[in-house]
């Protein structure tokens, strides 16, 4: 089962349906009461859960009767699914991160309802938001890699409330799920041929032809030489086998003035590397093998789960062997040191955006203020003419907006303190930016190094609470066989 895993469904009317029936169809599953304990584990913003499609319904009515625009394939609503790691999360918390997630993602614009379900083994959120706005002005459109946008700030989330994510490998470092023999050419079967050729030493080129015309092959003379394997209809000249293959460089080689390089050692070689990659040790969350059986897995499914939990400890142990880590109390410490960074970094990242944002904006008011210095200075001259005002409506605006935040901007920072420059303000903006961009990349990196500290710590947390167990039940039979030998005594 993956980890806080994510994904975006845009909702539309099915077939023979209206909107509304549509709506509730969508949101009765999500609220089904043997899903959710009776509704227990439901939460809503902006709407009431119960009545949530009809007031879906009521503001797409607005929409259309605010801008008169209606869609023929319209998108009615979208649904986030959240999967959990089973084990990993209460009903109470998974309801909690996917109202987070929710909240985030459609940034307090948009209505929703987040239902977590507890009926599988692993617990999952199903999130559904209004497609229209609270203002029921605008509609959220899904824009290119939403779901990829999604799935990074569910991962955000997740490690924001101490939960494991998928990581994500790069295209080269992953599994393909079918392995296919890898199909030889006749020429790959000449080259080899002849490697194999070569190595019986032989005197002059006319002997490495007669090695391989014992093989089975045909050689061809002439101005460009070639072979012909049996089964196939045409001859391939030495000179287009590749490097090392040709008529002047086996005479070469025959000769000692060269040395062959077979081409097949540069792809055994890279092979090699690609196997030491995909071989790399990971480390994964041990199995409830109990929870498992009782969800209805069978005796094969967990003697599985026991060798795979095993493997886990021993390369639990070998991880903390490597960082050197000698008790529980060092690794507890380093994973809530690099814990405690990662959300450093996190926060840094949040407050230099937060203050790109402020920065952007204030940039924006100086340069329609100076934009519109012009028509203002016109609009004075004129007495402050209500007509001017009307054919003019959106540019004064904008120099209005413009003084309001200029007016904040110095009660917040003293009335003495001037309003900054355009080119000061882009010079902070371009050091937050490159800020940003370093700090993310360092969070990034220790995101990924703290999820192998978290399991590895999550880890020894079950060894040393099993071996708590088995110590517990030793005493118990040590007790119980001490009364019973005082019983008998009697």
């Amino acid at each position: 089962m993956k980890m806080a895993a994510t994904r975006l469904i845009a909702l539309h009317i099915n077939k023979g349906k209206t909107v509304a029936q549509c709506l509730a169809d969508r949101t009765d599953y999500s609220e089904n009461a043997a899903k959710t304990e009776d509704g227990k584990y439901i939460s809503a913003y902006a709407c009431d859960a119960k009545t949530c499609d009809e007031e879906f319904l009521l503001s797409k009515r607005q929409y259309e009767h605010i801008t008169g625009r209606t869609q023929a394939h319209d998108v009615i609503a979208y649904q986030i699914r959240q999967s959990f790691k089973p084990g990993e999360i209460t009903p109470e918390e998974a309801n909690k991160v996917g109202y987070e997630t929710a909240m985030r993602f459609t940034k307090g614009k948009h209505a929703f309802i987040v239902a977590t379900h507890v009926d599988r083994a692993h617990i999952h959120n199903h999130i559904i938001f209004n497609s229209t706005t609270l203002d029921c002005t605008r509609k959220f459109r899904d824009f290119r890699l939403s779901g990829l946008a999604l799935a990074r700030l569910s991962d955000i989330v997740c490690l924001e409330h101490r939960l494991s994510v998928i990581v994500r490998k790069p295209y080269g470092e992953r599994k393909k799920r079918t392995e296919y023999p890898e199909k030889k050419s006749q020429r790959d079967e000449i080259c080899e041929a002849i490697d194999a050729a070569l190595e019986r030493k032989p005197k002059d080129f006319q002997e490495l032809i007669g090695i391989l015309q014992e093989a089975g092959y045909e050689y061809k003379e002439g101005k460009q030489p070639a072979l012909r394997g049996k089964g196939h209809a045409r001859f391939a000249r030495f000179r287009s086998l590749g490097k090392g293959y040709s008529v002047e460089e086996l005479c070469e080689v025959i000769a000692g003035n060269a040395v062959h390089k077979s081409k097949f050692a540069e792809k055994n070689r890279t092979s090699a590397r690609s196997a030491q990659v995909h071989q790399k040790a990971e480390l994964s969350f041990l199995i409830d093998v109990r929870a498992k059986m009782q969800a209805g897995k069978g005796a094969g499914y967990a003697r599985w789960a026991k060798v795979f939990n095993l493997k886990q400890m021993a390369k639990a142990m070998m991880f903390m062997e490597e960082h050197g880590i000698k008790s529980y109390a060092e690794l507890k410490e380093q994973a809530d040191g690099i814990s405690e960074k990662c959300d450093a970094l996190l926060e840094s990242v949040k407050a230099d955006e937060a203050r790109m944002s402020e920065v952007s904006v204030l940039r924006k008011h100086l340069i329609n203020y100076a934009k519109t210095k012009d028509v203002f200075a016109a609009y004075k001259a004129s007495g402050y003419n209500r007509e001017f005002y009307e054919a003019h409506r959106d540019t004064l605006a904008l120099r209005s907006a413009a003084k309001k935040a200029f007016d904040a901007y110095k009660k917040e920072n003293g009335s003495d303190k001037k309003l900054p420059r355009i080119s000061e303000l882009n010079a902070e903006y371009a050091m937050l930016l490159e800020r940003k961009k370093s700090s993310y990349a360092e969070y990034r990196r220790t995101k990924s190094e703290m999820q192998d500290w978290l399991v590895a710590q999550k880890i020894v947390q079950e060894i040393l609470k099993e071996d708590e167990q088995k110590k517990e039940q030793l005493h118990e039979q040590e007790v119980r066989q001490e009364e019973e030998n005082r019983q008998s005594s009697r």
